[in-house]
């Protein structure tokens, strides 16, 4: 007789008889957060919430180096007080990469502005005349922004900008600036870039002039000419974002964990470090070691907002480990990922020695120019033009 379904010698058949069951107990109201999340979550995108949580708190407990992207309008949606600032003061991120709106917008609050929920169907020709800003269903006064460009304006000036620098010195700058004028003021919230700045987290941009910080540098420049000499060196940012991984991995001996909260530029300038080593840099890296994504588009239409690790791994951003130990948690950030934040906060061992990544900056940048000045002969011969071979 032919062997029948269910032959022991079936991989799959091994596996699925190794498979959890899925058998939820009743919930009571009773349970724990984290007790929700392993228990009442056994499919689905459930279940992708369930492997989020999982890897997050993975990288938490064996000390990984965390790198956490942010995009879509997610400080408008406090959801950098509500989420971010606690991971951060718990010291369970180590670098983020976020767009400029993000941190103009953080900037709100701080100034004593208001953002309130609004009808996102309200009509959009009377909130304009009303001077109504609106973000789908949060709004904000037309004054909020004017009163942000006079403040950005002002810091800017200042003479600590008038230089070449980094975003992660812009960011670093402007956030030591903002903790100095929420300690003036007594803001009880602080905002993202002070609270960075206090736990020595870098905040990268990866597409700076995409935000009206950097427009308003647009308008200092132009008021200003060659007296205004703020200057965003844009190669020696990418070329810091792929040393501060490096040195996680080579100079700290961590390993690498991706947080990924949208999609959009901020998720690839992050992980295009790793190719940055490998590829064009020739320096020995791996890519990060788990991949966590919460993103709302959809997979299968080629867009990097939503490409998963797998297809990360094909690039040299992720490690062959990261592709087993990765999940998309297909949904809407602001829907989820607090739940995943007060699942984590709930227990009291998710903590971790904070990098302070800023502070080893000089570390790294050194560390790395010695890798490219080893390779350096080699790295010239990727420079000659093939037509003159």
């Amino acid at each position: 007789m032919s062997r029948s379904r269910g032959t022991p010698r079936n991989p799959h058949r091994r596996a699925f008889g190794r498979a959890r069951s899925v058998s939820p107990p009743p919930i009571t109201g009773k349970e724990s957060p984290v007790e929700i999340l392993e228990r009442m979550f056994p499919a689905y995108v459930g279940r992708q919430e369930r492997t989020a949580f999982e890897l997050m708190r993975r990288s938490i407990e064996e000390r990984y180096a965390v790198f956490l992207t942010l995009s879509g309008a997610m400080t408008p949606a406090g959801l950098h007080q509500s989420c971010l600032i606690p991971l951060l003061e718990r010291g369970l991120i180590d670098c983020i990469t976020t767009t400029g709106a993000n941190l103009y917008h953080d900037a709100h609050r701080a100034l004593g502005h208001r953002i309130r929920e609004i009808r996102p169907d309200a009509g959009d020709l009377l909130l304009r005349e009303a001077r109504i800003i609106r973000i789908y269903d949060l709004g904000f006064d037309e004054k909020v922004l004017l009163d942000t460009d006079r403040f950005f304006s002002a810091l800017l000036l200042e003479d600590e900008f008038q230089r070449r620098m980094t975003t992660a010195e812009l960011h670093w700058r402007l956030g030591r600036r903002m903790a100095a004028i929420e300690e003036a003021l007594g803001v009880e919230q602080p905002s993202l870039l002070a609270t960075a700045y206090r736990k020595g987290v870098p905040i990268f941009v990866g597409a700076v002039q995409d935000g009206s910080i950097f427009l308003n540098v647009v308008k200092l420049k132009a008021l200003y000419g060659d007296d205004f000499r703020l200057d965003v060196d844009v190669a020696a940012d990418v070329y810091e974002m792929a040393a501060l991984q490096h040195h996680c991995a080579a100079g700290l001996g961590k390993k690498l964990a991706i947080w990924i909260l949208g999609g959009g530029v901020p998720k690839n300038y992050t992980l295009q470090g790793e190719p940055m080593l490998g590829q064009i840099l020739d320096v020995d890296t791996d890519g990060f070691d788990i991949d966590v994504q919460f993103c709302v588009d959809p997979v299968d239409n080629g867009a990097l907002s939503s490409c998963p690790a797998g297809e990360g791994h094909t690039w040299g951003k992720v490690s062959p480990e990261g592709v087993e130990r990765s999940v998309y948690v297909h949904c809407d950030v602001t829907a989820v990922f607090p739940w995943i934040t007060h699942a984590l906060l709930s227990l009291p061992r998710m903590k971790k020695p904070a990098l302070k990544l800023w502070s080893k900056r000089k570390a790294a940048l050194a560390a790395l120019d010695e890798e490219v000045a080893r390779r350096r002969t080699a790295l010239a011969r990727t420079t000659k033009d093939a037509r003159t071979e």
